[in-house]
């Protein structure tokens, strides 16, 4: 089936209206989880064949969400389809107003590499809760992953309402010059400029969920070890392959070599042996991001780390030190397990030097003092983040998650994914039994002054 009849076919279902009831959402829902459970063991099998992720890292960095953001669209949504009241102003009483939930159509989503299921489910869920139909085109960089999605997927559902579409850049394209009522993009700055571009030609709007450069600052007052063992454990998580990662830490001067021996000690705790392929690490996707990372490796500011197996594409978790804003692993967002840390003896100028590069998606703090975790907060603009933690935010569904300016547009997760597919129509309805005069012409200076009066 062509892109232009896939989606055909989508808009014709979706004008039927057989998408709007609640029954019917309900049903495509519980039939989405019962596909998940009956086949988890080839999601598995599949997503160890692009980067030898666990059956553990695989469930608790991808499938558990996406069950959690399922059960939760099943048990709510008929809370989140209903009309919500509004308050009604002076000059429309007595009326009553309410903001009515509708679908916005077929929606195009495209999913990113380095969380193949997670990154990609979870916006296919909130669209078919919010009512809508879907194509969803993953990474082509994690196949078999993909290959597995449009496997098990297209053979349950209709094309009509959701359908899995494997291929590269040219399939991609194919669907980035169709009109579609809503796409949804996770992925690189880069692409994303060219997606934005692609939907600006048919007035689509996007969500666009990128990344950038993400910093942590550690302070003088904070818990070292539980800082290190958290921050390791964030970073190196899908062996750095992840968006909401830490990028690079800022570091008070005062505590700089208490904090790197803490951080050489905590991965020599969670990664003890590389003689194999771990059971909690995995492998960079490809060659090419496998060559681009060992190039931001600056052998002669590795405090611990630095070695890699080629053959088995691992790069073993590396700290930098002495590292400046010039070094070329400050240029771009790593996407890796390289953690360079930068010191500062003067908070104010840490935070200078990041309010004048890109917006980051995520930003962790690690302190004790209020006064100082609200300084960073405040001045700094950033998606989402954590004190004294790292990653874990985007696990609470009620914390909505996106970028802002170039790390991202829009948010999603829980409530606010169906939000986010929906449009929110704003409806006044009015009684027969009463109409003021005072609006109608003829009008007069008298009418005038009470409705200034009613105003002001």
């Amino acid at each position: 089936m062509t892109p232009e009849n896939l989606l055909a076919s989508q808009r014709e279902f979706f004008l039927s209206g057989q998408t709007i009831p609640l029954k019917f959402r309900i049903k495509q829902l519980t039939k989405f989880k019962k596909i998940l459970l009956e086949n988890e063991k080839y999601f598995y099998e599949e997503i160890y064949k692009d980067f030898s992720k666990s059956k553990f890292e695989t469930y608790a960095t991808e499938l558990s969400l996406v069950y959690s953001e399922l059960n939760l669209a099943i048990k709510k949504l008929k809370k989140w389809m209903k009309p919500e009241k509004k308050k009604t102003n002076l000059a429309n009483r007595p009326g009553k107003s309410y903001v009515l939930p509708e679908p916005l159509g077929c929606c195009l989503v495209i999913g990113a590499w380095n969380y193949p299921y997670q990154l990609s489910l979870i916006p296919v869920i909130s669209a078919l809760a919010a009512g809508n139909t879907v194509i969803l085109k993953p990474s082509e960089l994690s196949f078999n992953a993909s290959a597995i999605m449009a496997k098990i997927f297209n053979h349950v559902f209709i094309p009509e309402i959701f359908h899995v579409v494997v291929g590269g850049v040219k399939e991609t394209q194919a669907f980035l010059n169709l009109k579609f009522d809503k796409i949804f993009f996770t992925g690189s700055v880069p692409v994303g400029k060219i997606v934005y571009k692609a939907a600006a030609q048919n007035m689509t709007p996007v969500t666009l969920e990128l990344g950038g450069k993400s910093p942590t600052f550690v302070l003088p007052d904070a818990n070292l070890k539980i800082t290190a063992k958290r921050i390791v454990w964030g970073k190196f998580l899908n062996a750095g392959q992840t968006c909401v990662a830490t990028d690079y830490i800022l570091a008070d001067k005062k505590i700089e070599k208490e904090l790197l021996e803490e951080l050489k000690k905590e991965i020599e705790i969670q990664f003890p042996n590389f003689d194999t392929i771990p059971e909690n690490y995995v492998q960079i996707i490809n060659e090419r991001n496998f060559d681009r990372l060992l190039n931001l490796i600056d052998k002669e500011k590795v405090y611990t780390g630095g070695t890699f197996d080629r053959e088995k594409r691992i790069i073993h978790p590396t700290v930098l030190h002495n590292v400046t804003f010039k070094d070329t692993s400050m240029d771009d967002e790593i996407f890796g397990p390289i953690l360079p840390v930068i010191t500062f003896e003067n908070l104010d100028d840490a935070i200078e030097e990041v309010k004048h590069r890109p917006k980051p998606l995520a930003l962790y703090i690690f302190s004790k003092k209020k006064r100082t975790i609200k300084k960073i907060q405040s001045e700094i603009s950033f998606g989402g983040g954590a004190v004294n933690d790292t990653v874990m935010h985007l696990t609470n569904h009620r914390l909505a998650f996106g970028g802002t300016g170039s790390s991202g547009i829009g948010n999603y997760h829980g409530y606010t994914g169906f939000k986010t597919f929906s449009h929110f129509k704003s409806i006044l309805k009015k009684p027969y039994w009463y109409e003021p005069k005072i609006k109608y012409a003829p009008y007069s200076e008298k009418k005038r002054k009470i409705l200034k009066f009613l105003i002001e």
